[in-house]
């Protein structure tokens, strides 16, 4: 028969749990439960660190995509001159 778990944590020794010619006063029992473990966390980071990635890899694509744009347009307004001419003038002497 089993002793109680409340019985053992309150320091209290069962007599069931004492082997047969030993000193009471000497007798230790060690309680011992391991906690069950809980994945809500490990699993939550995991989820957390999986969307970041997620979110810095779509904004890299959005700014990449507004940069080939930028450009395509630059480019295409080149030839127009657009405000792209830079004038050297020399100074006399």
């Amino acid at each position: 028969m089993r002793a109680p778990d409340a019985q053992l944590r309150a320091g209290h020794i069962p007599a069931d749990l004492i082997p047969q010619g030993a000193d009471p006063r000497t007798v230790v029992i060690v309680h011992h439960h391991p906690e069950t473990r809980s994945y809500t966390g490990p699993i939550m980071l995991t989820l957390v660190a999986a969307a970041g990635t997620v979110g810095v890899i779509a904004t890299l694509c959005l700014l990449l995509q507004i940069a080939a744009a930028t450009a395509t347009a630059v480019a295409a307004a080149a030839p127009a001159g657009v405000g792209l001419s830079v004038s050297l003038r020399r100074k006399g002497k």
